[in-house]
């Protein structure tokens, strides 16, 4: 109830008495009750179903109405939502590359009758970027003008990122199979090359094979993208292991040597990959690919980071720096600048590739 108090005053102006007036609110209580209810009911439907929020763009007047979280996301101050603003302001929100090609379709829209249904990124003011779906449609006044532009606009920005997982997990299966063919060539050439009879050809074959599967179990968490949760190794097994099926039995054939350094679970992915790729690419260009090349790889931990060296020699003359980039290169510069958190130089000199790799230490323990 409400209550209101005021004073009845005599005629001499001295306070005789008190009028009170009571209302019943009962049903304003209850409905403002169910309105709060209804509202968060809203708010959690939208939320689950990853809408941003609703809009609705007066096209004679260029006003652009929207909900609180629909103009925060499109970095339009909160309070214009409800007063209206003009559409370039929530134009200036979207990535710069997709605004024309929204705008247009926006115009489309409105001279066609056509129900508008686009993708484009926002770009956000932290830098970050999300991706929306807007749908809507232009409603028209009695005599036939467009009078107002209504729709919704849904976060899809992980639906976007798991198709991209897709897509590049896609293209790593299909190197990592060309990679293997070519494993395998290159091992049939060195046992070849080392064996002095079929017998032994065969136990060399068979034995760096067993190991290229010991290795490729290091790297497939890569391509299932998932992470692996092995125990605790060091660098030292970590380059072994990669390194151990394109051993042909010289002890100067492949040189490896380093402090016995820890490297977490979550770090031995990516460091398998990078080792991986660099000697698969080694063994079918670089030294490995002569009898006398060889390989040193050497690390050491200092301060706050660790770095490692690739050194070739003995392997073909190198006239130019590679012009162009495969998909293993960029998968080596994913998992060291992106997994990693560190940095990768290739250093073309005449007698081999020296490689450097740089990681945070923090990182390398995890």
């Amino acid at each position: 109830m409400n209550l209101d108090y005021s004073p009845v005053l005599g005629e001499d102006g001295r306070p005789e008495g008190v009028l009170a007036i009571v209302v019943e609110t009962t049903q304003q209580v209850l409905a403002e009750r169910a309105l709060g209810i209804a509202e968060e009911r809203l708010r959690q439907a939208l939320n689950a179903s990853g809408m941003v929020g609703t809009f609705s763009w007066h096209v004679q007047s260029d006003t652009f109405y929207s909900d609180a979280r629909f103009a925060e996301m499109f970095s339009v101050d909160p309070a214009k939502g409800d007063k209206g603003a003009p559409l370039s302001e929530y134009l200036a929100g979207i990535h710069p590359e997709d605004v024309r090609r929204i705008a247009d379709a926006v115009n489309h829209a409105v001279l066609t009758r056509e129900k508008y249904v686009q993708e484009y990124r926002l770009l956000q003011k932290d830098g970050s970027i999300r991706w929306v779906e807007m749908r809507g449609e232009c409603l028209y006044s009695e005599n036939g003008k467009p009078g107002r532009f209504v729709g919704v606009v849904i976060d899809v920005t992980n639906q976007k990122n798991a198709q991209e997982r897709q897509r590049l997990l896609a293209r790593e299966a299909d190197h990592r199979v060309k990679n293997i063919f070519a494993n395998f060539h290159s091992m049939i050439s060195l046992s070849a090359r080392s064996a002095g009879s079929p017998k032994e050809m065969v136990q060399a074959l068979r034995g760096r094979l067993d190991a290229l599967l010991r290795a490729k179990d290091l790297v497939r968490p890569g391509i299932m993208g998932t992470e692996h949760e092995s125990e605790q190794t060091t660098m030292d097994a970590l380059v072994r292991t990669v390194l151990q099926p394109y051993e042909d039995g010289s002890p100067d054939r492949i040189v490896i040597s380093g402090p016995n350094v820890p490297v977490g679970a979550k770090a031995v992915t990516g460091l398998a990959l990078v080792l991986h790729e660099t000697a698969t690419n080694t063994v079918k260009y670089g030294a490995p690919s002569r009898p006398d090349g060889s390989i040193h790889v050497t690390w050491n931990a200092s301060g706050d980071y660790f770095s490692l060296d690739w050194d070739e020699t003995g392997g073909p003359e190198i006239h130019v720096e590679p012009q162009t980039r495969g998909f293993g290169s960029a998968l080596i510069d994913r998992s060291v600048t992106g997994e990693l958190g560190g940095r990768i130089e290739h250093d073309w000199l005449r007698n081999g590739l020296r490689l450097k790799l740089s990681i945070p230490l923090q990182r390398l323990l995890v």
